[in-house]
């Protein structure tokens, strides 16, 4: 999955804050380059794969619930990527595993090293490409007509990147340029409004 700076939050927090941020960083080299395939396997926004995912990872623990989404492919215009990550947590395991699915078919599973704990994502949560209208609206456009940036990452998780209120389920998207700071812009998953902005 994507390599991005994060940021914990800071004040009371900041344990959430950091072991979901850690989370990502875990993450880090789970996905390989996707291997040569017939023909050119369609992109899909995030929720596409989701089912997909959780039929694997019911099988794996039925008690497993969805904390994260990443695309591990590159994005298009539209939010999607031919390729996107799933992690699930089960408490009754103690354990994580991750799962990538690209062109229908899951092409990597694996359980994480490190332990953690993490909040289920709110089972509401607008689409990728939903996400990226909103972000595109408010900053995102201007950004890229700007600096000649691209969106280089979308993550979806609970409890990282805010203080004042850290349960909502949020999109976090990752604006590169080649010669600016990053734009991050973090929309709130189930009202579709971007919460807050930086630079980094």
């Amino acid at each position: 999955m994507t390599h991005i700076e994060r940021r914990p939050a800071r004040g009371l927090t900041s344990r959430r804050a950091i072991g979901l941020a850690g989370l990502a960083l875990a993450l880090l080299g789970f996905a390989s380059p996707p291997a040569a395939l017939a023909g050119h396997p369609a992109p899909f926004a995030a929720k596409a794969g989701v089912e997909l995912a959780q039929n694997a990872a019911r099988s794996w623990a039925a008690d497993a619930q969805l904390i994260y989404v990443e695309n591990d492919d590159d994005l298009d215009d539209s939010g999607a990527a031919v390729r996107w990550g799933y992690l699930f947590y089960s408490a009754s395991l103690d354990q994580a595993r991750a799962y990538s699915v690209r062109n229908d078919k899951i092409v990597q599973a694996e359980n994480l090293a490190m332990k953690f704990q993490a909040p289920p994502l709110a089972q509401n949560w607008m689409d990728s490409g939903a996400a990226l209208q909103a972000a595109d609206r408010q900053v995102g456009h201007a950004f890229r007509q700007k600096h000649q940036g691209h969106l280089s990452a979308m993550l979806l998780m609970r409890g990282a990147f805010q203080d004042a209120d850290p349960d909502p389920t949020t999109w976090t998207l990752v604006y590169t340029a080649p010669h600016s700071a990053s734009l991050f812009v973090m929309v709130d998953a189930s009202a579709g409004k971007v919460r807050r902005t930086w630079r980094g």
